[in-house]
């Protein structure tokens, strides 16, 4: 679109730091999200909890609630002296996250929901004493079976929007990029949901599935890249998190600053965190995104302002990365709109980072996750291992604080990863270690 050399991104793994980085929030207008639209968000997950068990058993022990844990971390290989230099690790395990196994479930759940509940007031259906419940009912399932709920998608949210629109009874449709692994399709099929393929990139697939939605007036398009029911949906794990936190008597202040690091692929679920968080605790938390050297669609935009709607493509990049969450040519111009005085930065990182990081995290933790989960493991390094990190936390004047910091890797999926594909990550990463870290346990994985 731009052929303009002056605007190519390096294949190579750097961190962006944010110029319009501003601590304060942008300026409102008519249609600005606010905190109060996130509470709302966190309410109607509420309301729907006792629901949510009855079509899925598995949260009964939540009480309904979707909701990862908070897991200690003791190292990142990369980072030496962690204990000694640069606080606490921890990581948010949105990957086990039930339903959808991935951080997709709370905003793609949260928008199905906020849809149901405005048809069944629309129909009469929330009286009575068993209120939401009553949206399992035979006479609730027949409204729903009229309309289709259809998503244009990767994998995770088409997971997560298919699965909770099929189990309320509507007629679910994922429309689904080349880049989405076919494990995601499988499981789909299962649950009742109709996949529609495309040769095309994330880009075909949204696009396809909303001018197919548009000309039927019975389906319902979630719209990953302007959806505001999404981003709220995300942005209720910040409220989680803090809970967490005060439940482990973490402070998060000037002198306990906190980091966050997650994957960003549209950048809706990354933004809808970074949201919530930064209201909540405002200029002591830093988040930075973290992209695939070939598709860092979100550090493409906010490099770009004066650009708008520019892809990967047109800085010279290919859109080609095993870590399919993240195989987004543009950004999503809400989510920029958003980020643009929040965000701290932006870092990018390869494949092959991604696979040895998924192996060393098996080997030492225990813990499974996918690739475009791992990526958020090069947040830290190259926040607290570059010269461009360095002169972050200088500018900020963190350096003094960071023994007691707490730092957040935000793992987004893996759950259902079959036992086959996860085997198949774990060789790859084990070979890029033997091949191009060595055998060392804290070997740099840049």
């Amino acid at each position: 679109m731009f052929n303009d050399p002056s605007r190519r991104i390096s294949n190579v793994p750097q961190l962006w730091l944010n110029p319009d980085m501003n601590v304060l929030p942008h300026a409102s207008t008519a249609n600005a999200i606010t905190i109060n639209n996130v509470k709302d968000a966190e309410a109607r997950f509420a309301k729907f909890a006792p629901l949510l068990v009855k079509l899925f058993p598995e949260l009964a022990d939540s009480g309904g609630i979707i909701e990862s844990a908070l897991l200690e971390l003791p190292s990142i290989v990369g980072i030496q002296g962690l204990d000694n230099h640069y606080g606490k690790f921890w990581i948010k395990a949105d990957h086990a996250l039930p339903i959808a196994g991935s951080i997709k479930a709370r905003g793609g759940i949260h928008e199905v929901l906020e849809f149901t509940e405005l048809l069944a007031r629309q129909h009469g259906l929330l009286g009575g004493t068993d209120h939401y419940l009553q949206l399992a009912s035979p006479a609730a399932r027949a409204l729903f079976s009229q309309y289709e709920i259809s998503v244009g998608s990767t994998g995770n949210l088409g997971l997560s929007i298919g699965i909770m629109s099929a189990a309320l009874g509507f007629r679910a449709t994922v429309h689904m990029s080349a880049e989405a692994k076919q494990w995601k399709k499988d499981r789909l099929r299962r649950h009742g949901v109709t996949v529609v393929e495309y040769s095309g990139d994330y880009a075909q697939a949204v696009e396809a599935g909303r001018l197919r939605a548009s000309t039927d007036p019975h389906s319902y398009f979630v719209d990953d890249e302007q959806s505001h029911s999404l981003f709220l949906g995300y942005a209720v794990a910040a409220f989680r998190l803090q809970a967490q936190l005060e439940s482990r008597n973490i402070m998060v202040n000037a002198d306990h600053p906190l980091f966050v690091y997650l994957p960003c692929g549209v950048g809706g679920a990354p933004a809808g965190v970074t949201f919530g968080l930064k209201h909540l605790f405002g200029k002591a938390v830093h988040c930075f995104f973290v992209e695939p050297t070939t598709s860092p669609c979100f550090l493409a935009q906010m490099q770009n302002p004066d650009c708008p709607g520019i892809t990967v493509y047109d800085v010279g990049l290919d859109n080609v990365t095993q870590a399919d969450g993240l195989a987004v040519p543009a950004a999503s111009a809400l989510a920029i709109s958003e980020m643009r005085p929040l965000l701290s930065g932006i870092a990018t990182t390869s494949d092959d980072t991604m696979f040895a990081d998924l192996a060393w995290l098996h080997e030492q933790e225990n813990i499974r996750i996918e690739p475009s989960a791992a990526a958020a493991f090069s947040g830290p390094r190259m926040l607290l291992e570059t010269e461009a990190g360095q002169s972050y936390l200088s500018q900020q004047s963190l350096l003094p604080h960071m023994k007691h910091a707490n730092h957040i890797v935000w793992t987004t999926g893996g759950l259902f990863v079959p036992d086959d594909e996860y085997a198949g990550f774990l060789d790859r990463g084990k070979s890029v270690i033997r091949e191009k870290f060595g055998h060392q346990k804290n070997s740099n994985h840049r």
